[in-house]
């Protein structure tokens, strides 16, 4: 199988990653391969803050801020939200039953091209317009 573009993290991505979940072991291995095979690790800065105030309700501000610094030096790309690519998560918003956080992270895997990372059944209803790993 031909590795993809570009992995796109979700929040629930990085936070069965963080709380050691089921997921954890394949993330761990999505993220050390990927720069062995030339894959982008991609997330958006709407979900980056998911993870943050997740992190900072459940630790401290302290720990959110040093999961974001971790997620750049794991060579992960924060996407900034551009009208482009907002437009196209406010389209998938528009059709109902995903958050609006979520609506960016399916909307940068369909902008790069890449592959959504997730274990979040939000996702169902755009198996058919973006490419899904299911964790």
């Amino acid at each position: 199988m031909k590795a993809p573009k570009a992995f796109v993290l979700d929040s629930w991505a990085i936070m069965a990653y963080l709380e050691d979940e089921p997921a954890a072991i394949a993330i761990a291995d999505m993220i050390a391969d990927a720069p062995l095979r030339g894959t982008a690790l991609l997330i958006t800065v709407v979900n980056a803050g998911e993870v943050w105030y997740t992190m900072a309700r459940r630790r401290s501000v302290h720990d959110a801020d040093q999961v974001i610094r971790w997620l750049r030096e794991i060579g992960i790309d924060l996407v900034n939200a551009d009208m482009e690519l907002t437009r196209i998560a406010a389209r998938y918003k528009a059709k109902g039953g995903i958050s609006y956080a979520d609506c960016f992270a399916a909307a940068l895997a369909k902008q790069a091209g890449g592959t959504l990372v997730t274990g979040d059944r939000e996702f169902e209803q755009l198996q058919e317009q973006i490419s899904i790993l299911w964790l």
